[in-house]
């Protein structure tokens, strides 16, 4: 099936910004730059999104919140195959049609419906799913059939190549250009950044299959995931839709030895019905570029950094790249915020994909073949005899994976230069009425959320006044004083908020 398809407009001369790549990371990017007013042009190469390889499956509660923000988050719900009320939990079974070993429930923040720890649940969707709602919201800022081959950065802005397949080529002159063109980063490599990293030696191979009748032949239920512990053929099932539509991951598995429809079969546990969509043969990679752009240039999602699948970060790293890049990059261009703001993208956003890197990995070291135990598979009393241990490892082990709200809603950008020095962290999130979300009243650009009636409140507001900084007020009555970015994040908090505006935005 493909989504999206977009018909090839004109190549404007010139634009603010021009997005190398349109995958997820590049049209959020488009996204919010166009959330705070500033034009861009995206260059993708696929004129259309295919369902065939659909890669990353979950949408984080972070990002689902960023949705929100754009106001994307419940047309992608609506659209989703798998509504988030359909499970939360990761189920261990021997074969699909087989034993339950164990489970895990409260999966990648899908059971945060009305919590107050976040203003959206995760949401299981298939990667490009999210970018056709994307690419729609992008509209005609993306510009399909043609890549970036090339750019020459100078000191008043970007001359980019860009050619379509037939050889056709145009120049295309930016003041910034955003790198999200993936693991081959035109972007990267003419800027000199290279990854630093390594990647794991066992192989994948991913399957998406239609499977009539298999749903109903199964004894688990609903789940994320499946993860089969059989020695034989080790490896993830999930559902991409209600319908007949799956995805597995045999792990272990070298393409030149893969047998698609015995693969399936094996992690069934019967020779089932199976006919093989789409093939994908992959490794884990741990990869970090050494820098994140240079004095117009910048990189984000998979041009930056790449992380094994484990945990559901995938995109959603990328995502957060995309609003602190895109918000940074239209303060400098409505000209309240200096140049030297957009240094501290790379000083905040850096480490956080650094430490993802770093729980992915961690997530790796266990899976399916080191869980699996041969008698698994033998009778009930064998079964029995082993399952209590297999359960308390994949406990022991696999807990973190599904449960990582500390890194998906916890991470913080304490020590940047432009927040204070006990900030930097997501404003902690509540609900302020049935379907309010304290995050519905924050502005755009910067919000100064607490008791307007302090006498802190009314110098931020004469400060950003005399910035031209876009202030918006959130009185919330008896509560302190915040400065909250366009991000979401903390920039200042206290009783003297002299100056906090100018420290946000690296003035002072």
């Amino acid at each position: 099936m493909d989504l999206a398809r977009q018909v090839p407009g004109p190549v404007p001369p010139s634009v603010p910004v021009l997005v190398a790549g349109g995958g997820p990371v590049g049209l959020a990017t488009a996204v919010e730059l166009a959330h705070h007013g500033v034009r861009c042009l995206v260059v993708e190469p696929r004129e259309s999104v295919s369902w065939l390889r659909p890669r990353a499956k979950t949408t984080s509660a972070r990002s689902m919140e960023l949705l929100r923000r754009w106001g994307l988050a419940e047309t992608l719900r609506a659209r989703a195959p798998l509504a988030v009320s359909w499970s939360d939990a990761a189920v261990f079974v021997n074969s699909l049609l087989g034993r339950e070993i164990t489970r895990i429930g409260g999966c990648f923040g899908l059971d945060l419906a009305g919590s107050d720890l976040a203003a959206e649940p995760g949401q299981q969707a298939p990667q490009p799913l999210v970018e056709e709602v994307l690419r729609e919201a992008v509209g005609d800022a993306l510009l399909t059939g043609r890549q970036v081959t090339g750019l020459r950065e100078d000191a008043d802005g970007v001359t980019v190549r860009i050619a379509s397949a037939d050889g056709d080529e145009h120049e295309v002159r930016a003041q910034y250009v955003v790198g999200c063109d993936g693991p081959r980063s035109v972007t990267r490599a003419a800027i000199g950044a290279r990854y630093e990293g390594r990647q794991d030696a066992r192989p994948n191979f991913n399957i998406v299959f239609r499977a009539p009748g298999l749903a109903e032949r199964m004894p688990h239920g609903p789940a994320v995931h499946y993860w089969v512990l059989n020695p034989a053929q080790p490896g993830l099932v999930g559902r991409l839709d209600l319908e007949e539509t799956w995805w597995c991951i045999a792990q272990g598995v070298r393409a030149r030895d893969a047998d698609p429809v015995r693969l399936v079969r094996n992690l069934a546990g019967a020779d089932i019905e199976v006919e093989i969509l789409a093939t994908d043969p992959w490794t884990a990679r741990m990869l970090l570029a050494d820098r994140y752009g240079s004095g117009r240039v910048f990189l984000a999602g998979d041009a930056a950094h790449q992380n094994p699948p484990y945990g559901g970060h995938g995109f959603n790293t990328g995502i957060g790249d995309a609003v602190n890049i895109g918000w940074k990059l239209a303060a400098v261009l409505q000209g309240w915020a200096p140049a030297e703001l957009l240094a501290t993208y790379e000083s905040e956003r850096r480490p956080i994909a650094a430490d993802t890197i770093e729980a992915a990995a961690a997530n790796m070291a266990t899976l399916a073949p080191e869980l699996a135990d041969p008698a698994l598979m033998g009778d009930e009393a064998e079964f029995e005899k082993v399952r209590p241990a297999v359960a308390e490892a994949v406990l022991r082990t696999k807990d973190s994976e599904f449960h990582s709200l500390d890194l998906v809603l916890g991470y913080t950008y304490a020590g940047s230069p432009v927040v204070a020095p006990d900030a930097g962290e997501r404003l902690p999130h509540r609900w302020l009425s049935p379907g309010e979300s304290l995050y519905d009243r924050l502005g755009p650009a910067f919000s100064l959320v607490g008791d307007q009636g302090l006498p802190g409140a009314a110098v931020v507001v004469a400060e950003a006044r005399e910035l031209g900084v876009p202030l918006r007020v959130v009185h919330l009555p008896g509560e302190p004083l915040t400065v909250v970015r366009p991000d979401q994040h903390v920039a200042w908090r206290g009783a003297d908020p002299s100056g906090a505006l100018r420290m946000a935005l690296g003035l002072s």
